[in-house]
């Protein structure tokens, strides 16, 4: 029996590879013959670096970049395997998690350090990147991140813009002439996980500004200067960047990405499923298990379950989900190859707990699981 192991992490507890070892722990307690395969997923957010870096034995890259309020922070990045690609989250650079919540000011966070960490993986001689753009701080248009790069962007009085998105609506001119070279020569992939465009009601000032500390009237602020952008780049090249599909992740991030880096925005989880070739381990599988931390009715909208799930449903192989917490509408998840969930969660218990727990939890459940299946083959028989 060959079963392949494909979660995601379960956040603030486990990393995806330590979810994948300690299922496989559990389902070896009743199944020590099979044979397994661990393949630890992400959907380009946090943990995207480190399930990429086990999936293809790859390394961890660590360096010192701007941070999203200016100061100096350590990030990292990853180098799969074969040295041939780069994983970067934005995140690890220009995240939220990296600022003081009473700190959080989006006029002034910058995306700099995001292109720091592709600066220094185009200075490697990698030129396929993969960048995921989750978990920003930042409502800056990825003026920061074009800005480490070389793009320059001034005022009406030809002075260069300041760091964050609020100096967006002074703008008044685009120099790309001192871009990067290598970028044209680099294929970049944009793992998005949003469809949210650049501006207006849905656009990433009025969605996503309020969680990274903007007040309303920052948000109108931030909008308007969005919209500045998207006129002087319609200008430049002729395009609608206010309908960009996924324009407005990360604050602006995927039209950033899109324009300046020549980035394909796509779905996180097609292409780290891409990257490590998940659908030649699920042909011969007989068991697919998935998970991470929650899965809820929002878990179809291009969560990494489902992208597994759905793979694994074109081949007629059987999904199990695994979950920290099963949310509201969860039943949905049948309808998109997800055969079956299961929360591993023993007992009540306070969240520091939970979370501290996870592990053998997570042991324990799959254990089970696997009695409950040989039970079966058993009462088949």
């Amino acid at each position: 029996m060959k079963i392949v192991i494909a979660p995601d992490s379960f956040k603030e507890s486990l990393s995806a590879e330590r979810t994948a070892l300690a299922i496989k722990k559990g389902f070896e307690e009743i199944f020590p013959q099979a044979q397994y395969l661990c393949l630890p997923i992400a959907d380009g957010g946090e943990g995207t670096v480190d399930a990429m870096i086990a999936a293809t034995r790859g390394q961890r890259i660590t360096l010192t970049v701007t941070g999203p309020m200016g100061t100096p922070v350590e990030a990292f990045y990853g180098v799969t395997g074969d040295g041939r690609t780069t994983i970067i989250e934005m995140a690890a650079a220009s995240g939220l998690m990296l600022v003081e919540p009473d700190l959080r000011n989006p006029l002034n966070a910058t995306s700099f350090g995001t292109g720091e960490l592709i600066k220094h993986a185009l200075d490697a001689g990698i030129r396929h990147i993969i960048l995921g753009i989750g978990g920003s701080a930042t409502v800056d248009g990825g003026i920061g991140m074009a800005q480490a790069l070389g793009v320059h962007f001034y005022d009406h009085q030809g002075y260069e813009l300041p760091a964050g998105g609020g100096g967006l609506t002074s703008l008044a001119r685009i120099d790309q002439q001192q871009l990067d070279p290598r970028v044209k020569d680099c294929h970049f992939e944009i793992a998005c996980d949003v469809d949210n465009p650049l501006t207006g009601p849905r656009g990433a000032a009025a969605v996503f500004g309020p969680q990274k500390g903007a007040t309303p009237e920052m948000v109108i602020q931030l909008d308007d200067g969005l919209a500045k952008l998207a006129d002087i780049l319609k200008q430049q090249t002729g395009r609608d960047i206010h309908s960009i599909i996924g324009g407005g992740a990360a604050g602006g991030m995927g039209v950033a990405a899109h324009i300046f880096l020549g980035g394909e925005l796509k779905t996180g989880i097609d292409i780290i499923m891409n990257a490590v070739n998940l659908e030649q381990a699920l042909e011969d599988a007989d068991l697919v298990i998935t998970g991470e931390g929650r899965i809820d009715s929002q878990t179809v909208g291009g969560k990494a379950p489902i992208g597994v799930a759905r793979v694994a449903q074109r081949l007629g192989v059987p999904v199990i989900g695994m979950a920290g917490v099963l949310g509201e509408g969860v039943e949905v998840v049948h309808q998109h190859g997800i055969d079956a969930v299961f929360s591993i969660l023993p007992r009540l218990a306070p969240l520091a707990a939970v979370l501290v727990q996870g592990e053998i939890n997570l042991q324990h459940c799959a254990r089970n699981i696997a009695q409950t299946i040989k039970l079966g083959q058993a009462i088949q028989a």
